[in-house]
């Protein structure tokens, strides 16, 4: 799960994931998420990023954000939305939710699935639309992504880490997800 049934994410905040999503962030040029993914991070504002909305028929300026645009992927491609922002070819970290990681399945280059051991989150917001059915190791697996070495994180809280590669040592982080923060 990404969050609680309020869609709150208290129970999945711990600093050493902290750590490594915000120098993940800063290792790419572009943000992808949906509208209630957005990060609070110290440079948060300066970051480029495409707002997932049905709100808009294309592409459209975010008001408040000159570095953001929202892109509905009905109505313009990914390389469109890129374009928009001025930054094509752009590396993507793409940070949710759940329909924001769907779309992007067939193209990530590593997804970073992270587990909190011992915190379960039951009718809670899950990483992908087809979970609890499936697992997220299967809907990866599903998709032609392996499994990397697990790191621990954050042993006293079991919190460990997989890189999920679309090939085998591959190692550029173009796309970050997690079932945490």
């Amino acid at each position: 799960m990404l969050a609680d049934a309020a869609r709150r994410m208290d129970a999945l905040i711990f600093e050493a994931d902290q750590r490594f999503y915000e120098h993940g962030l800063d290792g790419v040029d572009v943000i992808v998420h949906g509208r209630h993914s957005g990060e609070q991070q110290p440079r948060s504002s300066a970051r480029h990023r495409l707002i997932l909305t049905r709100n808009v028929p294309a592409i459209a300026p975010q008001r408040s954000n000159p570095n953001a645009r929202l892109w509905n992927p009905a109505g313009a491609t990914l390389e469109e939305a890129l374009a928009a922002l001025r930054m094509p070819g752009a590396s993507l970290g793409v940070i949710g939710g759940a329909s924001v990681f769907a779309l992007f399945l067939g193209r990530y280059d590593v997804f970073w699935l992270t587990r909190a051991g011992g915190i379960f989150l039951p009718g809670g917001y899950p990483v992908f639309p087809s979970v609890p059915r499936r697992t997220p190791e299967d809907v990866l697996s599903g998709s032609g992504l392996f499994p990397g070495a697990t790191r621990v994180l954050d042993a006293a809280n079991g919190l460990s880490l997989v890189p999920w590669l679309r090939s085998a040592g591959h190692t550029r982080n173009l796309a970050r997800g997690g079932s945490s923060p």
